[in-house]
């Protein structure tokens, strides 16, 4: 499954290369490994759904997933009503502006699970490029990890240390597990679900596999400041879920950012509210949402 938010230049290629090797298996010869191929659409405006659809893709728009609960911005958002409009027992999850994609990320994302059924949730990990004007560092992305998500669960979750890249955006799941699982509705879902899976199935559940490099768009700091807000907000509420973490009132969710226009420094407010979707699981036992 693929989130998908105005990705056009990147989208097409991955699709036809997941349809090409694993879905036709016309390449390789071998027998279909992926049974579906979904695109989620969040309110692209660009040709984002149109090129995923022409690759071969099943193309869905965010909304029309659990039509009858309002959508609401945010990469987990997405994530969650992709997981509801997908049936299959193992759910890969890729995203769509990876710029040197290759089928190894699914099948080696698969690997564990198909291998070894103790394991449900395998998250992948690389090297993350980071581009600056014409020079590239080979290892200098993930700098939310490095500051925020690392040091976070190295302090409260210890023995998640291990994962290299907590914060990918590529991994593969049981549906059994991930059905159980809250979505923090935005960039906060990967660390929630990292640490939900850990209190579930406990850290010999889990894995990790080396896809060797991860190449795609890199953030500016504004963005990843709202990120790290996220997913900050996140980890205060697994603490305050766990019962290790008491606050008196909740977090202020209006992140201010600054940039310089000639001599003054102009102020901006973003919304970094973060909402937990409740286990699919969960919600078809009942009528209403609750964050």
């Amino acid at each position: 499954m693929l989130p998908a938010l105005d990705e056009q230049a990147t989208v097409g290629a991955i699709v036809a290369a997941i349809r090409a090797d694993l879905v036709d298996g016309a390449r390789t010869g071998g027998p279909a490994l992926v049974d579906e191929l979904v695109v989620v659409d969040s309110g692209s405006t660009d040709a984002t759904a149109a090129v995923a659809a022409a690759a071969g893709a099943r193309v869905v728009q965010r909304g029309d997933v659990l039509a009858d609960v309002p959508p609401l911005p945010g990469k987990g958002e997405v994530l969650w009503r992709g997981l509801a409009a997908t049936s299959g027992d193992i759910v890969v999850f890729v995203d769509s502006d990876l710029e040197d994609f290759t089928t190894d990320f699914v099948t080696g994302l698969l690997g564990p699970l198909l291998t070894q059924p103790g394991v449900a949730l395998v998250k992948a990990t690389y090297d993350r490029p980071l581009r600056q004007g014409e020079t590239v560092l080979p290892a200098g992305g993930g700098r939310v990890t490095e500051i925020v998500a690392r040091p976070l669960l190295a302090m409260f979750w210890p023995d998640l240390a291990g994962f290299v890249q907590p914060l990918s955006g590529e991994y593969a799941a049981r549906r059994e597990l991930l059905e159980r699982l809250w979505f923090p509705t935005g960039y906060g879902v990967e660390i929630g679900l990292l640490v939900d899976a850990y209190r579930a199935v406990g850290l010999t559940g889990l894995a990790q596999v080396d896809l060797v490099r991860r190449k795609h768009r890199n953030s500016d700091d504004a963005k990843l400041g709202a990120m790290a807000a996220e997913i900050m907000q996140v980890v205060l509420d697994r603490l305050a879920r766990e019962g290790r973490l008491e606050l008196s009132t909740p977090p202020a969710t209006a992140l201010v950012q600054y940039r310089r226009a000639g001599e003054e420094f102009l102020a901006r407010s973003v919304d970094v509210t973060v909402h937990q979707r409740p286990p699919l699981a969960e919600l078809r036992r009942r009528p209403a949402l609750a964050d």
